[in-house]
């Protein structure tokens, strides 16, 4: 397994390149979901409490959620211009994201409370 500083930074690219895609507000608010990273507004990981190769299975998993959700998207106006083809007809459906466990958000809300501007 990667030394604690290699997953920060490993995490610190995955995140600064989805900032880029993406851009920060989102970006930021699907890191923070993360349970286990502490995350600056640049992006860089500043903690990591918990297995690693988890969180960052977690953190990838947060950006692909919202990837389906892109794809879907960008598609409806390219389908609409074809007659006969409608979003619906094309079967690709955005997974829906997990609802967080009362924990997670009660966890998320002191977050929001201790740092009203993160």
């Amino acid at each position: 397994m990667l030394p604690q500083t290699d997953y920060k930074k490993l995490l610190t690219e995955v995140i600064k390149k989805q900032i880029i895609i993406l851009g920060p507000d989102i970006t930021l608010t699907k890191a923070r979901n993360v349970a286990g990273l502490t995350i600056a507004d640049d992006g860089s990981v500043l903690e990591i409490t918990g297995d690693p190769q988890v969180l960052t299975q977690k953190l990838i998993e947060q950006f692909t959620e919202l990837s389906g959700l892109i794809v879907k998207k960008t598609m409806e106006p390219l389908l609409s211009s074809f007659p006969g083809l409608t979003p619906n007809t094309i079967p690709f459906q955005a997974p829906l994201p997990p609802q967080p466990t009362q924990q997670e958000a009660q966890t998320t809300q002191e977050k929001d409370l201790n740092h009203p501007n993160s």
